[in-house]
């Protein structure tokens, strides 16, 4: 859901320059139909907002790709969507702002880095490894295809065939341009690139081999097989599943020749340390019950909520203690359909009642 209407307001004591320092604004190629298009119209890295010198660098270097990397912050952004559809945070973006979550991810700004930060540059990342290698394998650009490398010995009943998708580069095209911005020795960037390498790490990990039968009438004598990413809502559920159980980190402070750099401990000495696949964080995250500028929280009234759920997203929870407010649809639906041989189905149309209730 795009709240326009707040962007005025959650925006009006930012300035540009301010923007394009703190925030990932190169993620706004998700909401630019100009970069996601893969018509025949080049993509003009300059025109690109919030480019660093080395994003601007890989993108002139491989302009071919980047409708790729644009597809995958926007399948990213739809992934988290969907994750966090029944949640106080639902991860609203703003399609006239630069900074499309935000205050939320903001760099610069004390309490922002939170699980939701670190949730966010995962899908993000992965979601650039998932469209690039995708792109590789359907032939979509020319300066990569198969993985010629992820083969071994066939198992008994089938043979290597089709095109083995190519994960190691769809992750180098993400590692390379999505963490340039982290190069800071501070905290914050070590965080990111953390986050950024569990996004990439969760599709080489659920990298699977796909068959395909051969022979008569389908009796798969032999069968071809090929790696194959899986499905992107594979990797949304999975990230979510480490967003729940993010590891909460603690900030040291390092004295090297370069001066002062930032590191990351466990807050917890007595659980594991995090994984490469795990998130983690190190500031708790605002409770999203009422708008707040300063956080990026729109608040949860007027959102849907569920009466009969006792999680999240029922009306206690995400309408935190307010109430809610009850009001009804009418919807027009399919019904009575009947099957007629041979071959189509006939259908009523029937309006039905149904009870919506928002948050107060």
């Amino acid at each position: 859901m795009i709240y326009l209407g707040y962007f005025l307001f959650l925006f009006c004591g930012l300035t540009r320059t301010r923007v394009m320092a703190s925030y990932p604004i190169w993620w706004s190629l998700a909401v630019g139909h100009q970069y996601t298009s893969l018509g025949t119209q080049p993509i003009l890295c300059s025109s690109i907002p919030g480019l660093v010198p080395k994003q601007l660098r890989f993108c002139r270097n491989y302009v071919e790709i980047m409708p790729s990397v644009a597809e995958g912050v926007k399948i990213g952004i739809q992934e988290c969507q969907h994750q966090f559809r029944g949640r106080r945070w639902n991860c609203t973006t703003i399609n006239d702002s630069l900074a499309i979550f935000g205050p939320v991810l903001d760099k610069e700004r004390k309490g922002c880095a939170t699980r939701e930060s670190a949730f966010v540059h995962a899908i993000a990342s992965a979601g650039v490894a998932f469209a690039v290698t995708r792109a590789c394998s359907e032939g979509s650009v020319t300066i990569c295809g198969c993985d010629t490398r992820r083969k071994g010995p066939p198992g008994e009943g089938w043979k290597w065939g089709g095109c083995s998708e190519d994960v190691e580069f769809g992750s180098m095209v993400s590692r390379e341009f999505a963490d340039a911005r982290e190069n800071r020795p501070d905290a914050r960037s070590a965080m990111n690139r953390h986050n950024n390498e569990a996004g990439r790490v969760s599709i080489t990990d659920h990298m699977y081999l796909k068959c395909k039968c051969h022979g008569l009438s389908g009796s798969c004598e032999v069968k071809t097989c090929w790696w194959s990413q899986p499905d992107f809502r594979v990797i949304g559920d999975y990230m979510k599943d480490k967003y729940d159980s993010a590891s909460e980190m603690v900030v040291e402070k390092h004295r090297e020749s370069r001066g002062w750099v930032e590191t990351l401990r466990p807050k917890y000495t007595f659980f594991k340390p995090p994984t490469e696949t795990d998130l983690v964080y190190y500031e708790s995250s605002p409770n999203f019950c009422e708008p707040n500028p300063e956080t990026g929280s729109f608040g949860t009234r007027d959102r849907i909520c569920n009466l009969t759920s006792h999680g999240i997203d029922g009306c206690d929870l995400l309408c935190c203690g307010r109430g809610h407010n009850t009001r009804t649809e009418n919807r027009k639906e399919k019904c009575h359909c009947i099957f007629h041989w041979c071959c189509y189905v006939s259908c009523q149309e029937c309006t039905r009642v149904y009870d919506v209730h928002t948050c107060k």
